[in-house]
């Protein structure tokens, strides 16, 4: 089946705010086995977004459409969308009990306009919304199938889950499963073509890469007539996979971030870690600190920007400093050593770089990077060059730095189990 994706918002238009609906809702429809070929976004404007809606209808099975359900004027999409279908509003009492509980729940008062987003479609399905006023609508007629949810993530991304997933896997006539392959520490293009052969052959199941910052993830889909069949399809293909790519993989479960991956290698082998940061300004510990149960693991975290602080928080030497520059491997190699001296922790990683827009030079450029990870005592140092802006380098830089220490603990470990049986 095919889906078409609207966004609905003039402050989409204007790039007041970040489009994350569509790419949420893309990325669900692809796992569900929906086929995306359009995607529209248009502003609260009621002429365009009937055309819209209309344009759509003539050539997709399922319209997904985020936004303008709220209690303003400007907020038209439900009315606009039962007008192209021909339906009539009614009050919803149920929605509008709905909506008196959430006010009153939380000693607001209500004003006359909420009322409008308990007006639904003649015939529709109204989708509960726990999280806000405005609830859902699915609209079915014709063979097309046109679904209505709030704009805010928070409202829209729960109602997506919880009622209009079942919702869409009922309309197919056979089961989609989808397992996600995450790699880590290599390119997107070296990934590709190392699975090249598999992408061209492929029929069912199938593999696609996505590229993600600092990382790339494969998933494999499988189309049958039950759950159990499917999975049983993905099974070798996510073996193959990891035949492939060995260690680079750090995980197969969709819901296991990078930095969890790194947290839960730290707490199987019982080792503490801390961080040095220059140019990266605590982005790394804000990523491992954003995972639960990392209290556990987390001693502490240095942000050493200047040449001062990595001096005296961290014992570097000034003659050093002076002889290298503070971007330099020597001294990404003496952040992270500094670090375990002073935090006492099992892994240290440092980070020191130029992230731009300034401070480059033609032998040391901006996204020049050096990272430095210490596991009890052995210490690596990384050479990066990152392009792009501010933002984007900094966040290349924090997602290589989780790389380089989950690839760090595992060839640690590899190397004394090895040199054990040695022994």
């Amino acid at each position: 089946m095919v889906v078409e994706l609207i966004s609905v918002g003039t402050e989409i238009l204007l790039g007041n705010i970040v489009n994350t609906n569509a790419a949420y809702l893309a990325e669900k429809c692809a796992g569900l086995g929906l086929s995306c070929y359009y995607q529209d976004v248009v502003g609260d404007n009621e002429h365009r977004l009937y055309e819209t809606i209309r344009t759509a209808l003539s050539r997709a099975d399922i319209l997904l459409l985020s936004g303008g359900l709220g209690p303003t004027q400007d907020d038209l999409t439900k009315e606009v969308a039962a007008k192209v279908m021909n339906r009539p509003l009614y009050l919803h009492e149920e929605s509008k009990a709905a909506i008196q509980q959430f006010f009153e729940k939380r000693g607001m008062e209500i004003t006359d306009n909420n009322w409008k987003q308990a007006m639904v479609p003649e015939g529709c399905i109204v989708v509960d919304n726990p999280n806000g006023t405005a609830p859902g609508i699915i609209m079915a007629q014709d063979g097309r199938h046109v679904i209505l949810m709030p704009g805010p993530p928070n409202e829209m991304i729960p109602m997506f889950e919880t009622s209009i997933i079942p919702y869409l896997s009922s309309l197919q006539s056979c089961v989609i499963f989808s397992q996600t392959v995450k790699v880590c520490g290599l390119g997107e293009s070296k990934v590709e073509t190392m699975v090249q052969d598999l992408i061209e052959s492929q029929t069912n199941p199938t593999i696609a890469t996505y590229a993600k910052t600092g990382e790339v993830h494969l998933r494999v889909t499988a189309r049958a007539e039950d759950e159990k069949e499917a999975k049983k399809m993905v099974k070798p293909m996510v073996k193959e996979l990891k035949g492939r790519f060995g260690n680079h993989i750090y995980t197969t479960d969709d819901e296991v971030t990078l930095e969890k991956a790194v947290v839960d290698l730290l707490l199987a082998n019982k080792l503490t870690i801390s961080t040095v940061e220059s140019c990266t300004g605590g982005l790394l510990a804000a990523r491992l600190i954003n995972v639960p149960g990392v209290s556990e693991v987390y001693k502490s975290g240095y942000i050493t920007y200047s040449n001062k602080a990595k001096r005296r928080l961290l014992g570097i030497k000034k003659n050093l400093l002076l002889k290298h520059g503070a971007v330099s491997e020597q001294i990404a190699r003496e952040m992270a050593k500094g670090a375990a001296l002073v935090s006492k922790a099992d892994v240290t990683v440092s980070i020191t770089g130029i992230a731009g827009p300034d401070g480059g030079s033609e032998d040391k450029p901006v996204g020049l990077v050096y990272i430095g990870c210490s596991v009890c005592g052995r210490v690596t140092v990384k050479e990066c060059h990152f392009s792009g802006n501010r933002a984007k380098i900094r966040e290349n830089t924090v997602s290589s730095a989780l790389s380089l220490m989950r690839e760090c603990i595992l060839q640690y470990y590899s190397e004394v189990t090895f040199g054990s049986k040695e022994k």
